[in-house]
């Protein structure tokens, strides 16, 4: 198995050293950097390129929400994970939908960040019900600011079947093993759907399919 190089973005330099603890239980993890808060977590990505980053929202000089943004614009390959103590569904549909990987909050089980570190350094995101939840509740509410997609999008039934199984949570490599095709080519699907929709990564993908009664809620 490949290493897996992450960097935790928090000001609580206890909250490092115990998210450090835990993360060294799974041999393919190692922890490249350490920043109390957006703004050193860009400079250090400027020397040093991780996976995955662990984000806290609540930092000074420069909080998560926007280190989250400047992240994506930046480095299009690095995966997010928000790890807050904020639970509100509008933070959670907003930062997936500007390009988070994924959002727990800091009391999760240890298994479950360790879980959600391998989700979306594998399949591109991680969902759990706090997602979910979120996402559909900003699908559903009336009166809510609609997720905008490309007007007139025409899917091909091979690209229809990538995303169905997208939806079911399925890896690349599992992808790939249900339709014979290699995980580059599921891959560039994937990556050829995002665009054709004009979302920023696998879960405005979801909010497509489930808006458009392509999978059920």
């Amino acid at each position: 198995m490949s290493e897996i190089k992450i960097a935790i973005a928090d000001d609580s330099k206890i909250f490092r050293d115990g998210l450090k603890v835990g993360l060294m239980r799974d041999e393919r993890f190692n922890v490249i950097l350490e920043a109390e808060n957006g703004s050193r977590l860009l400079t250090g990505l400027e020397q040093i390129t991780p996976d995955v980053i662990l984000m806290d929202l609540k930092m000074p000089v420069m909080d998560g929400i926007e280190a989250t943004k400047e992240v994506k614009k930046l480095y299009k390959n690095i995966k997010v994970l928000i790890v807050t103590m904020y639970d509100d569904d509008k933070f959670i549909a907003h930062l997936m939908e500007n390009g988070a990987n994924g959002y727990l909050l800091k009391n999760a089980d240890p298994d479950e960040i360790c879980q959600a570190i391998n989700a979306v350094h594998e399949n591109d995101v991680y969902f759990n019900d706090l997602v979910s939840k979120a996402l559909l509740k900003k699908l559903v509410t009336k009166g809510n600011v609609k997720p905008s997609f490309k007007p007139d999008i025409q899917l091909s039934e091979r690209e229809l079947e990538v995303l169905n199984l997208i939806c079911e949570e399925r890896t690349t490599a599992e992808i790939g093993e249900k339709i014979f095709l290699s995980p580059r080519s599921v891959e560039g699907i994937r990556q050829r759907l995002i665009d054709k929709v004009g979302v920023r990564n696998t879960a405005g993908l979801v909010m497509f399919a489930v808006k458009n009664g392509i999978v059920k809620a």
